[in-house]
């Protein structure tokens, strides 16, 4: 079968290679991809900047059906569609998997970075891992639970935001498209910040709820803030979703006294960051790494709710075969949301 697999250590190193199907292990599934998402994450395995651990199968964000099951395992069915959690494994002994932290195992192996993810036709996952799709999401939009989980993770499990809050939300990419709706789910007034070249973002921004869109290559959202936020102190809890040095620095001036920043996205490298204002304004930094079990039931709860939208982020497909295409287009941001189908 094909497979996108980074084959190497080092900047690029990334090959369309036939590999054996794979077969599930006792506790195993396997999974017949339909639909997998491209991440900013697979961008930066393919740069070098993620560890990833060569040769391996790229792809986290994965939906499809069970066509095998391993030994011993019950509750689950052939054919019933599913997506999955990203650790193939955690160590379990660890003091963050004593605590419930999984995702901050120091042993974790991932699907997709350590051991061969959905790139391709089948994946072999934990069937711990399993979620079923709800019957109002299809697999495209299943594809994007892993994504979704995320930003419950970043948002929720940390208890970042109360209804009533106004927030500031700095890029409309994927990332920031779930945030917002997870935000405005959660009750609270959604600021979307983006630049020039981010126009269709932005219009989606307001098409999924966004109470404000601000293009801050023109506009300074500092006015808007004055206006909305109580007092006009500004805002009372930022997330930074673009993975830009310049967004994070700008949302330490919009954060009130008090408040919270919350980074989500990823830099892929080290950014000048002014830890005085931490200080000054005595802010609450949270970060978020992956996701926990947790939310992912919150993440298809809201799925299946309808108050969080996956597939108008959707905008671009390919066939894996053109794997190429689709990273160049990921990365010129093209598209907001670029699927792989492995099936053709």
């Amino acid at each position: 079968m094909k497979a996108v697999m980074k084959v190497a250590p080092g900047f690029g190193k990334v090959e369309l290679r036939d590999i054996p199907e794979p077969a599930p292990a006792p506790g195993q599934v396997k999974i017949k991809v339909q639909a997998a998402g491209i991440c900013g994450t697979d961008l930066h395995i393919y740069k070098d900047e993620f560890r990833s651990v060569p040769p391996v199968v790229l792809g986290h964000e994965v939906a499809g059906e069970i066509v095998e099951l391993g030994a011993g395992i019950d509750g689950l069915a052939l054919g019933e569609r599913v997506t999955t959690e990203t650790y193939y494994s955690t160590c379990g002994l660890c003091a963050y998997c004593r605590a419930g932290h999984s995702n901050l195992c120091l042993n974790r192996r991932s699907i997709g970075s350590a051991v061969n993810g959905g790139f391709t036709n089948f994946v072999v996952v934990p069937a711990k891992n399993i979620h079923r799709l709800p019957d109002n999401i299809d697999f495209q939009a299943g594809a994007l639970t892993e994504p979704l989980a995320c930003v419950c993770h970043a948002v929720l499990t940390h208890n970042t935001v109360s209804p009533g809050d106004v927030t500031v939300i700095a890029g409309p990419g994927a990332i920031g498209l779930l945030t917002l709706q997870v935000v405005k789910a959660a009750g609270a007034t959604a600021v979307v910040l983006g630049t020039n070249g981010d126009e269709t973002r932005m219009a989606l921004a307001a098409q999924l709820g966004a109470d404000y869109v601000v293009n801050v290559s023109t506009d300074d959202p500092e006015t808007l803030l004055k206006d909305i936020s109580l007092e006009g102190l500004g805002a009372d809890v930022v997330y930074e979703c673009s993975g830009a040095g310049a967004a994070a620095s700008q949302l330490l001036t919009l954060a009130r006294r008090g408040a919270r920043y919350v980074q989500i996205g990823l830099f892929g490298q080290a950014v000048a960051w002014d830890m005085d204002q931490v200080c000054y304004r005595e802010l609450t930094v949270t970060g978020s790494n992956a996701s926990v079990p947790s939310a992912w039931t919150r993440a298809l709860q809201l799925l299946e709710r309808g108050q969080v939208q996956t597939k108008p982020l959707i905008t671009a497909t390919y066939d894996v075969t053109a794997w190429q295409d689709a990273f160049d287009g990921f990365e010129r941001k093209t598209a907001i949301k670029t699927l792989l189908y492995p099936a053709g």
